[in-house]
C-alpha cells in the first residue's frame, strides 16, 4: 500500500498538469460551445458554423492530415531504412535529417512562402532550369492544400523517422539472417518481417503526429490564410471577427476528430493484444 502511495506521488505532478493545462480548458471550452452571449443554452453556435463554409474546413482538414501523414510515414520508413545501415557518411546523413526538427515553424512557414511563390519563387526557379514551365502553386485548394502538406512534411519527418528507427533497431538480427536463408530477398523481409514487427511504432508515430496535424496552425496561415480553411484558422477566424463560443464550438468539433482518431489508432494498432 506505502509503495503504491509513492507511485501515485510521483505521478502527481504529471496528473496536475495534465488536469489544470488539458482537460480543464477542454472542458471549458465545452462549456462555452454551448452558451449565447447572454450565458444561456443553445445550439445555435454549432448551428452558425455552417454559415462559415464548416463542412468544406471539415474536409479540408481531413485531407491535409491524411495526406501530411502519409508523406511523412513514407519518407520516415524510407529514411530510417537507410538509417539502419552502415555507410560512409551517415552521422552527417543522420544530423541533416533531423535538422528540420529544430526549426521554428513560423521560420519554416515563411521559408516555404518564399520557395513557393508564384513568380521568382524557388521552386519555379528548380524547374525553369530543367526547361520547365512555372506552376502557380496557389491556383486552387487543392494546390493550396498541397503546399500546406509539403511544407508540415519537411519539419515534421524527423520525428516520425526517429520513432520509427528505434523500432527498425529493436528487431533481432537472427529474424533477417533467417528470412535471407531461406531465400527472401528485400522487399519480401521488409513486408513480412519490418512492418509486422514496426505495428506499434507506427501506431505511436501516427497518433503523435495525428493529434499535431490537427492543430496545425502556423503553417497553414502563413501559407495560405484563412482561406481555404482549416479547423484551426476556422476557430481562430470566429475567435476573432466573432464570438468566443462560436470560436469554442468550432474546437470542440477539432476535439472530437482528435479524439476518434486517437480511439481509432489504439484499437488498430497500438492496444493489447
Amino acid at each position: 500500500m506505502k509503495q503504491n502511495l509513492k507511485y501515485f506521488l510521483f505521478t502527481l505532478p504529471a496528473l496536475i498538469y495534465v488536469l489544470a493545462f488539458a482537460f480543464y480548458p477542454s472542458a471549458y471550452a465545452v462549456y462555452l460551445s454551448f452558451l449565447n452571449s447572454a450565458g444561456h443554452f443553445t445550439l445555435a453556435n454549432y448551428e452558425e458554423l455552417f454559415y462559415f463554409n464548416f463542412a468544406c474546413s471539415v474536409e479540408n482538414t481531413i485531407i491535409v492530415t491524411f495526406g501530411a501523414l502519409m508523406i511523412q510515414l513514407f519518407l520516415g520508413l524510407a529514411i530510417a531504412s537507410v538509417l539502419t545501415r552502415e555507410f560512409r557518411g551517415k552521422k552527417f546523413f543522420s544530423t541533416l535529417v533531423i535538422v528540420p526538427m529544430g526549426v521554428a515553424t513560423i521560420v519554416a512557414a515563411i521559408v516555404f512562402s518564399f520557395i513557393f511563390q508564384t513568380y521568382g519563387g524557388y521552386a519555379n526557379s528548380f524547374l525553369h532550369l530543367f526547361g520547365l514551365k512555372g506552376i502557380n502553386w496557389y491556383s486552387n485548394r487543392w494546390m493550396d492544400l498541397l503546399v500546406v502538406m509539403i511544407s508540415d512534411s519537411w519539419k515534421n519527418t524527423p520525428i516520425v523517422t526517429l520513432i520509427l528507427l528505434a523500432g527498425m533497431q529493436s528487431i533481432p538480427k537472427d529474424l533477417y539472417y533467417a528470412a535471407a536463408l531461406d531465400g527472401a530477398g528485400p522487399i519480401r523481409r521488409f513486408i513480412h518481417i519490418t512492418l509486422p514487427n514496426l505495428k506499434k511504432f507506427i501506431a505511436i508515430a501516427l497518433i503523435i503526429r495525428g493529434v499535431s496535424e490537427f492543430n496545425i496552425f502556423a503553417l497553414p496561415l502563413v501559407l495560405i490564410g484563412y482561406h481555404p480553411s482549416l479547423l484551426t484558422t476556422l476557430a481562430y477566424e470566429l475567435y476573432s471577427t466573432t464570438t468566443v463560443n462560436e470560436a469554442s464550438a468550432a474546437a470542440v468539433i477539432l476535439l472530437a476528430f482528435i479524439s476518434v482518431f486517437i480511439f481509432l489508432n489504439i484499437r488498430l494498432g497500438g492496444g493489447r493484444k
